[in-house]
């Protein structure tokens, strides 16, 4: 099965575009108010699991039934990671006079959201820099790329392995490294050295989807352990134990794919295009 990025890059006319994904969760209603008033705690225990087959038809029918594109998903989900940045870490709550904001980003999926993430936060008066080590080859990736650099955000280099800098810089770290997507037994340089670097930092991370370093089926203490977490359409399996500030973005499913495939997604409050479970 095609990642993202290769599904996306492999032809661009409709109806061979597949944008893979992996397994997706469901989530059930406890309460008058639905999962927008639960823990993360008592999360884990109405998660049952999506297979990776019909994350795949869902992905699928999106693209060819309901004529949705692969950039406009991949837009949808980057500005819904914006907007749960800004609730999680509003501009009033930042220690720094400055309210910059490092995003790492990875070469598949998940990182072309991190860069439509940061494009959007920095429409929200955030200061992104971004730091996208291996650039995709895949033309959709490198249209983000250059529109980040037409706003003006600033690309590292390198990510400085003392983490000092990382903490005197930033206000928090965004990331978007690794995906579902991603066989967590295939990682390499420089995404090894990244995480290890980014395990040592003192200030706030939130994570795209899921954290990096993590497998898609449980969690895994020598990854990442994020501060938030935003989990784009259903919760993946191993968000059932994370215990930090959940948000899950995905109000633009079509009603009738959220019935077909019995996601139970809580209610949305108001126009909100995420929802803290």
């Amino acid at each position: 099965m095609d990642t993202g990025a290769e599904a996306v890059c492999r032809k661009r006319g409709r109806g061979d575009l597949r944008v893979a994904r992996v397994p997706e969760l469901s989530r059930r209603e406890t309460g008058p108010r639905g999962a927008a008033r639960h823990t993360a705690a008592n999360a884990a225990l109405a998660f049952p699991s999506r297979s990776r087959a019909e994350a795949a038809a869902i992905e699928t029918e999106l693209l060819d039934e309901y004529r949705f594109g692969p950039q406009q998903l991949i837009e949808m989900r980057g500005y819904a990671c914006a907007v749960a940045i800004t609730k999680a870490f509003p501009l009033s709550s930042l220690s720094r006079k400055q309210p910059t904001v490092l995003a790492v980003c990875g070469p598949e999926q998940n990182g072309a959201v991190g860069l439509v993430c940061a494009r959007h936060l920095r429409i929200f008066d955030y200061e992104p820099t971004i730091f996208y080590p291996k650039r995709s080859h895949c033309t959709l990736h490198q249209d983000f790329t250059v529109q980040c650099e037409k706003m003006d955000i600033p690309f590292l280099s390198y990510l400085p392995t003392e983490v000092q800098l990382i903490n005197d810089a930033y206000n928090m770290v965004i990331d978007a490294i690794l995906g579902p997507e991603t066989d967590i037994k295939s990682v390499k340089e420089p995404y090894t050295g990244i995480l290890t670097t980014l395990k040592q930092v003192k200030i706030p991370t939130a994570s795209v989807d899921m954290p990096s370093g993590w497998d898609v089926e449980e969690a895994r203490a020598d990854g990442l352990q994020p501060d938030v977490l935003i989990s784009l359409l259903a919760p993946k399996k191993c968000a059932a134990t994370f215990s930090g500030r959940h948000f899950l973005a995905g109000r633009f499913l079509p009603y009738d794919i959220q019935r077909k495939y019995e996601l139970n997604l809580p209610p949305f409050p108001s126009t909100e295009c995420l929802v803290q479970l």
